[in-house]
């Protein structure tokens, strides 16, 4: 890519491919630990409405990352990632609310990590990419709130008398 098409504002000096590879690069680093921390944590929630919403989220997650992975390597550049660790404290409801109040502590300060910087990257393609994960992960953080408050309705409405017959099963699949 053009360096000319590639800099910062506030900055006196154009900055090359290489200097927005390392700012998406470092960004999609703290996305994709959310994303493993909610991948973990969703396996602690067990009302099935707020692991019905982790389970959204985490797919919305999936999508934004692939966005990132593909503006780098549209840059020339490629991403790793380690996974996250994860313990939750408490157990059954008490560790489900524990997760919750993280991950909406946990978007929030990402929210507030990024916000700045992205309103300085100067190329309108990688900006209202970024733009648009930070906005759903605000709506993320309304989910988790929601969730703490006791909302089941996250996602939507079942039909009068639809149960869900539970929880969460705790495998993924059984024959």
């Amino acid at each position: 890519m053009d360096a000319r098409l590639y800099y910062l504002q506030g900055k006196a000096k154009r900055v090359k491919p290489a200097d927005v590879i390392e700012l998406l690069r470092e960004f999609y680093r703290d996305k994709a630990s959310i994303r493993q921390r909610h991948v973990a944590g969703a396996r602690f929630v067990t009302n099935y409405d707020f692991n019905n919403t982790y389970q959204y989220v985490i797919a919305r997650e999936d999508v934004q990352l692939r966005w990132l992975i593909d503006a780098i390597a549209d840059l020339g550049g490629t991403v790793d990632v380690a996974d996250a660790s994860f313990s939750a404290s408490g157990k059954g409801e008490q560790a489900q609310a524990s997760i919750l109040r993280e991950d909406s502590n946990g978007a929030q300060g990402f929210v507030d990590r990024w916000r700045d910087r992205v309103e300085k990257v100067t190329n309108a393609r990688n900006r209202n990419m970024l733009r648009v994960i930070l906005g759903e992960t605000m709506e993320h953080k309304r989910f988790f709130d929601q969730a703490i408050a006791g909302r089941e309705d996250l996602l939507g409405r079942r039909a009068d008398g639809a149960g869900t017959g539970g929880g969460v099963m705790p495998t993924r699949w059984v024959e």
